[in-house]
């Protein structure tokens, strides 16, 4: 073999290997996308990034967020199989990307977004989200809510009435509760980690003084049978979401009495105050460190 030919197959494997390197780094390729039938015809999907709630029945789709861009095609396969009935209606519980990052490609269908004002909103401008040092850009036009509101809205399809409440200065301070009236299922969004610590964004006027008021509206109107969709986790009931709400409790009012101390984040987290909790809690996105460092922040952001 000649050096001309020599270096072609050289080139030729270089440029094989980065693009099976890059392709096997993908993120996303691996994801799969399962789904749980709920009950009534609501269903659960579980992908990478905030689960998604579905109505599913003869007036059509109607769908709880949207997870990543990327995990679009996977997540309308994955619709298709349990429905062939359009989608009408996708509602955002809140403006974070791994739960509106597909608002693009489902509103190229033609399919209504719908959201509070303080998601489009924030997802109209650039967002930077303090907790992970990171710059969100704007969205594109065709992303954004077409329909927003200020309290609340219902919807009346597949023999069930939807009912979304919007609550202030939780996890952010555009998040929605769906309320699946007919069928005793709840969607809560991200105000509901279930088994580990969750993310409050102070960055978009999060608070867990928040979070808890929340959970104990939400806890109002569940009974034993209501199935609850958790913004992450598995789908859970009301003696999980009691546990929950015991345990943010806990960590808020041992928090408060350490900034109270005057207690500086780095002693805080060298006291690591939830060590008791952290075995059962901790193993989630957020490790017990990151946790504190952003409750701290949560709570002297809310001082």
């Amino acid at each position: 073999m000649n050096y001309l030919k020599k270096l072609t197959v050289i080139i030729a494997s270089l440029a094989t290997a980065s693009s099976l390197y890059a392709h096997s780094h993908d993120p996303f390729e691996k994801v799969q996308i399962t789904s749980i039938n709920v009950n009534n015809g609501i269903h659960m999907l579980m992908g990478q990034g905030g689960n998604i709630g579905l109505s599913v029945g003869e007036d059509g789709i109607f769908m709880i967020d949207d997870q990543f861009a990327p995990l679009s095609k996977k997540i309308k396969t994955s619709i298709s199989k349990i429905s062939k009935k359009p989608i009408k209606f996708l509602i955002n519980t809140h403006w974070h990307f791994d739960h509106t990052g597909g608002n693009e490609n489902f509103a190229k269908d033609g399919i209504v977004i719908v959201s509070h004002d303080n998601v489009r909103k924030r997802m109209s401008k650039d967002n930077f989200i303090k907790a992970f040092n990171k710059k969100i850009p704007a969205a594109k036009k065709v992303a954004l809510p077409m329909v927003t509101f200020n309290d609340s809205i219902s919807f009346f399809l597949n023999n069930e009435e939807i009912e979304i409440i919007h609550q202030s200065n939780a996890h952010t301070d555009g998040d929605s509760v769906v309320f699946f009236k007919t069928s005793n299922v709840i969607h809560t969004g991200d105000i509901y980690f279930n088994g580990f610590y969750p993310f409050i964004d102070s960055s978009s006027k999060g608070s867990i003084d928040g979070v808890i008021k929340s959970v104990n509206y939400i806890l109002t109107r569940v009974d034993d049978k209501t199935k609850i969709i958790p913004g992450h986790g598995k789908l859970s009931n009301k003696n999980e979401l009691i546990n929950y709400r015991d345990t943010l409790v806990i960590l808020r009012d041992r928090m408060k009495s350490l900034v109270k101390e005057g207690k500086t984040v780095e002693e805080v987290v060298a006291l690591k105050p939830n060590a008791d909790l952290d075995k059962t809690w901790g193993k989630g996105f957020l490790n017990p460190e990151k946790f504190l460092r952003i409750l701290y922040d949560v709570v002297k952001s809310n001082n």
